[in-house]
C-alpha cells in the first residue's frame, strides 16, 4: 500500500476543489422539493460543477453514466438519476459528487429530506452525519486508521444502526480512489499510522436497519437487503499535526 503524503502546493489545490464541492452541495441541498426527478439534480450538479471550472468527477468514472450519484430511501449509494424517478414528500436523498480541479479530486456526500420528514428518517441523518465528526477526531498524525473506523462504528451501533461493511471510505489526490481504504465499521487491526498532509474521503454509510446490502440490475445502485432507510455523509478530509481540516465543509 502506497499512501500520499500532499505537497503544500497539492493541498492549495485540494482546497480549492473542496471548496467548490463543498459550495455545489449546499446550493443543491436547497433545491431539493417534492415533484422533482432525480435526473434534475444531476442535471443542476452538473451545471454547477462545471460553471467552477471543473470537472465531475464521476461522469464516465468505471462506467458511471452521470455527474451526480442519487440514491433515495432504501438506495445507500451510487443511484443513478433518472427522468422516471420522482421525489415524493418524506423521502430522503443521497448526493454523492466528486469535482476535479486542476487535476485534483474532492469527494463529498450529503443526505437531506424531501418536505416533511418523518423523526425517524431524520434521526438516522443526523446521526450519520454525527458519526463522521466522531471518526475524524482521529485524523490526525499519529493516530491509526482503525481509531476513524472504530470511532465511526461505535456511535453509530450505539443507535442500533447497521453500518454497511460492503462499501468504504479511501484516500483521495490525483486519483478518486486512492490507498487506504478506510472501513466505517469496527477493526481489529490497527491500519496505517497518519500523517500530515494526508488526504482521506471519510464517508460513514449507515442503514436504519441490518447492515446487509444488495446490488440493483443496473451493477451500479445499491440498496439495503432489508429496505430499510439508508443515509451517507462524506467529506474529504486533510489529516494535520493537530487534527483534521475539513475540505469540503463550507459553512452557510
Amino acid at each position: 500500500m502506497s499512501v500520499s503524503v500532499k505537497s503544500n502546493r497539492e493541498i492549495e489545490l485540494m482546497r480549492e476543489a473542496g471548496k467548490i464541492l463543498g459550495t455545489v452541495l449546499n446550493e443543491l441541498s436547497k433545491e431539493i422539493k417534492p415533484g422533482m426527478t432525480t435526473h434534475r439534480i444531476d442535471q443542476l450538479g452538473e451545471e454547477m460543477i462545471r460553471s467552477y471550472g471543473c470537472i465531475p468527477s464521476f461522469l464516465g468514472y468505471g462506467g458511471f453514466p452521470a455527474s451526480i450519484c442519487v440514491s433515495v430511501n432504501e438506495e445507500v449509494v451510487h443511484g443513478i438519476p433518472s427522468k422516471k424517478r420522482i421525489l415524493h414528500e418524506g423521502d430522503i436523498v443521497s448526493m454523492d459528487a466528486g469535482v476535479i480541479y486542476k487535476g485534483y479530486h474532492s469527494d463529498a456526500a450529503r443526505t437531506v429530506g424531501v418536505g416533511e420528514i418523518s423523526k425517524e428518517a431524520q434521526q438516522l441523518i443526523e446521526v450519520t452525519k454525527q458519526s463522521f465528526f466522531t471518526g475524524i477526531q482521529f485524523a490526525k498524525e499519529g493516530c491509526h486508521l482503525h481509531e476513524i473506523s472504530n470511532a465511526i462504528a461505535a456511535y453509530n451501533e450505539s443507535y442500533g444502526y447497521g453500518v454497511i461493511r460492503d462499501l468504504v471510505g479511501h484516500g483521495i489526490g490525483t486519483e478518486l480512489h486512492e490507498d487506504p481504504q478506510i472501513p466505517n465499521f469496527t477493526q481489529e487491526r490497527r491500519g496505517i499510522k497518519l500523517y500530515e498532509g494526508m488526504t482521506l474521503a471519510i464517508e460513514p454509510m449507515v442503514a436504519a436497519g441490518g447492515y446487509a446490502v444488495k446490488w440493483l440490475d443496473d451493477d451500479w445502485t445499491v440498496v439495503t437487503a432489508d429496505h430499510s432507510l439508508a443515509a451517507h455523509y462524506e467529506n474529504t478530509v486533510l489529516v494535520t499535526k493537530n487534527g483534521p481540516e475539513i475540505l469540503s465543509l463550507v459553512e452557510e
